[in-house]
């Protein structure tokens, strides 16, 4: 099995900057793509960045030019540098990975993190 681990939610304000971090571990042979979902209240989870492992990142256009998406193969943890952050970007940051847990292609599956709380507000 594989665990996925978020850290870095805070409340801020309007304009200011947090940095999240998604560690993964456990039984990990290959980790395919890793990505950033979010959920705001009453509305459905949505994508904020992908990161491929062939160095790929797309984003949301929400996001665009205000959020970096990044990963650290080495050390299997996948981050998220948010600047200009608006009170829009309130939510649940979930982290996600497409992971291989042995070369056999039905041992590859997506696991999902507890999720991450951030709150802009003034």
């Amino acid at each position: 099995q594989v665990q996925l681990e978020e850290s870095g939610g805070a409340w801020v304000q309007p304009g200011e900057s947090l940095r999240l971090s998604c560690a993964a571990a456990g039984s990990i042979f290959t980790i395919y793509n890793m990505a950033w979902f979010r959920q705001a209240p009453g509305k459905q989870r949505e994508l904020v960045a992908i990161s491929t492992n062939d160095g790929s990142r797309n984003y949301a256009d929400s996001v665009k030019g205000r959020f970096t998406i990044s990963r650290d193969n080495a050390k299997n943890t996948l981050y998220l540098e948010m600047n200009s952050l608006k009170p829009e970007d309130t939510a649940v940051y979930y982290c996600y990975a497409y992971v291989a847990t042995s070369s056999a292609v039905r041992d590859r599956k997506a696991y999902w993190g507890q999720g991450t709380q951030v709150t802009v507000s003034s």
